[in-house]
């Protein structure tokens, strides 16, 4: 099945006396190509350790987790590795621009990690950067954007690889309201319009009309809510 699917996961950690603790509690969730699901909660509720899980960055403590078909617990460190660079894509908290990267080349090196850059690849990233509204932005470098800028910037390079999960950290903690709707706008339309299953974990419920489905996360527990 296409897109990502949590099947029961559990994460927990175990301190030296022995004790567990449980940050993931029995989790389920199925997102498919074309939608956007968002993950509210308070701080400490075990939405990042959700998110860590999702990117394959961090390995479940039980349960299965399956991108596209593939169960992340039957891969090697390796292969793993790779799915995230080809699969995921991430928008994160702030946009970790490269600062000596001008808008154009923030897209491509994510391309020359995986060897060289082609004709195709250029086009690929200017029609991405046109898609954000940046495309008289070239050249420009991250101290010469805005911060609604830099952020479009990172959207479009979440998709340079063309993954077919998008993941998004809080992405409109460092913008104003009006720079806030602007992105989240942006990821729904660009999930829709490439047909991405996408992940949006976020403390902000004014974003929550944008998403299909959204749910509540609270001492590791996962519940779908109406919106």
């Amino acid at each position: 099945m296409s897109g990502i699917q949590f099947n029961n996961v559990t994460k927990y950690y175990q301190d030296g006396a022995g004790t567990k603790l449980t940050i993931l509690d029995n989790v389920s969730l199925n997102v498919q190509p074309g939608e956007l699901v968002a993950v509210i909660g308070p701080s400490g509720s075990g939405k990042s350790t959700f998110l860590s899980i999702a990117g394959a960055l961090l390995q479940a403590s039980s349960g299965e987790v399956i991108i596209n078909n593939t169960n992340l617990s039957k891969m090697s460190p390796k292969q793993v590795s790779q799915l995230r660079l080809d699969q995921i894509g991430f928008i994160l908290q702030t946009s970790n621009l490269v600062p000596y990267l001008n808008v154009l080349d923030q897209l491509l090196v994510v391309k020359k990690m995986k060897g060289k850059i082609t004709g195709a690849d250029k086009h690929f990233a200017k029609d991405l950067l046109k898609g954000v509204g940046l495309e008289s932005k070239l050249k420009k470098y991250p101290e010469h954007l805005s911060g609604g800028e830099r952020q479009r910037t990172a959207i479009a390079r979440a998709f340079m690889n063309n993954p077919d999960i998008i993941l998004a950290d809080e992405p409109t903690a460092s913008l104003d309201s009006k720079r806030a709707f602007e992105v989240v706008e942006l990821i729904a339309n660009f999930v829709k319009s490439r047909n991405k299953a996408a992940i949006m974990v976020t403390h902000d419920e004014r974003m929550l009309s944008y998403c299909d489905r959204v749910y509540h996360i609270n001492d590791g527990k996962l519940v779908l809510v109406e919106h």
